[in-house]
């Protein structure tokens, strides 16, 4: 409302009843640079209990290492497992259970063998 006159209203056709949308060139079949879509899942927190066991020992016993001694051993043996698993896991292609592959790998892939886009 400007100076007391109300705006005429717009009213937007897009998309037009019966009417198509416009035809764009065609493209040659090409595979694109980079697999979009959905996000992967972050990793889930590992050892989240033997760290909070570890840190009760440590407010117990004043955060004296040597009384928490099994706790923090137990601790990082968890973590080397987690660590363990993580880079075993990295190293392969695997496809998921449903039989793709997550878009990182895709990605890597599509990095390290890219489009061919010139012919000789």
């Amino acid at each position: 409302m400007q100076n007391g006159v109300p705006r005429p209203r717009l009213q937007l056709s897009w998309p037009a009843v019966g009417r198509r949308a416009p035809a764009g060139r065609c493209r040659a079949a090409a595979l694109r640079v980079l697999a979009g879509g959905s996000r992967e899942r972050l990793p889930e927190a590992t050892c989240l209990t033997e760290m909070s066991v570890m840190m009760a020992c440590w407010k117990q016993n004043d955060f004296n290492d040597k009384a928490c001694a099994e706790e923090i051993r137990t601790f990082y043996d968890c973590v080397a497992r987690a660590e363990k698993e993580r880079k075993e896991k990295k190293d392969e292609y695997t496809l998921s259970h449903k039989g793709n592959m997550p878009s990182s790998t895709v990605n890597r892939l599509l990095r390290r063998f890219p489009n061919i886009t010139r012919y000789v």
